[in-house]
């Protein structure tokens, strides 16, 4: 599945509710989210786990980007389609240092 299609799904499942309760709202979920997949991380959690955390925390960020009207898959191109937006280098070769 390509970003914009997840983006899309997100959206169609979960939108109207997450809009409902705002972004301030739902910006707390995503952080509880992160905070849950740092958890899963540091424990050493098995890869089963790991991948149902991470699908939730891009999830929780899809989400907001519809909110805010922002395209992943777009802003995620505009940034890095040249490489590290500091010296356009991949690999990075300024350490991911932002000019």
């Amino acid at each position: 599945m390509k970003i914009q299609e997840f983006q899309a799904l997100i959206a169609e499942i979960y939108l109207d509710r997450d809009s409902a309760r705002g972004i301030e709202g739902t910006h707390m979920w995503f952080a509880e989210e992160v905070g849950e997949l740092t958890r899963a991380l540091r424990r050493g959690d098995d890869h089963e786990n790991l991948e149902e955390e991470f699908a939730d925390v891009l999830a929780w960020l899809s989400t907001m980007a519809s909110m805010s009207g922002v395209d992943l898959a777009e802003a995620a191109t505009k940034k890095y389609a040249n490489g590290c937006p500091g010296c356009n280098a991949v690999p990075c070769a300024c350490g991911g240092k932002k000019e």
